[in-house]
């Protein structure tokens, strides 16, 4: 029993160890889109009672989503993966695996915010047409664009490579 244990306890640790990056990227991607996810659904229920147009109300719903998103996302990358960041050798940044970086992962971001955006957009514009209660419409419609968007990302990444093997 106790090496099963031991033995999977290794497994578990080298699969972790080969797929490192990608879990810290992912948990950095839920992290920052669950609060966005609720300020979302907060904001669009404000909005709702302030204006009843309802695109006007998605549009501004994504943005704030986005307001808080990508800044969140960035700074809890970095804290992950400032290492990578650091020359061995100086110990200084170097901006130029820095540039590189962000390069890849706007690229990767583009197509997949791209994805989102419409899904968001469409869904939630779509349920308050149907009467649906905004802080609902909100959510529902960023479940399933988020469904779509993280098969995109992970794809993207690993399309740039952004993180070498």
């Amino acid at each position: 029993m106790i090496q099963g244990s031991v033995g999977s306890g290794t497994k578990t640790r080298r699969f972790y160890d080969k797929y490192r990056n990608y879990i810290l990227f992912n948990k950095n991607i839920i992290l920052s889109g669950t609060v966005a996810f609720f300020v979302g659904a907060l904001s669009t229920q404000l909005y709702a009672q302030n204006d009843s147009n309802n695109l006007v109300n998605s549009i501004v719903t994504l943005s704030i989503e986005y307001g808080v998103y990508i800044p969140l996302f960035a700074i809890l990358f970095y804290i992950d993966n400032k290492q990578r960041y650091i020359d061995p050798l100086t110990q200084k940044k170097d901006y130029s695996i820095i540039k590189g970086d962000v390069k890849k992962m706007v690229a990767a971001f583009t197509i997949s915010e791209l994805i989102y955006s419409v899904a968001k957009l469409s869904i939630h514009y779509g349920l308050l047409q149907n009467n649906i209660e905004p802080y609902r419409a909100s959510m529902i419609g960023a479940l399933a664009a988020w469904a779509l968007f993280l098969v995109a990302i992970n794809l993207g990444i690993k399309f740039v490579r952004l993180f070498r093997s």
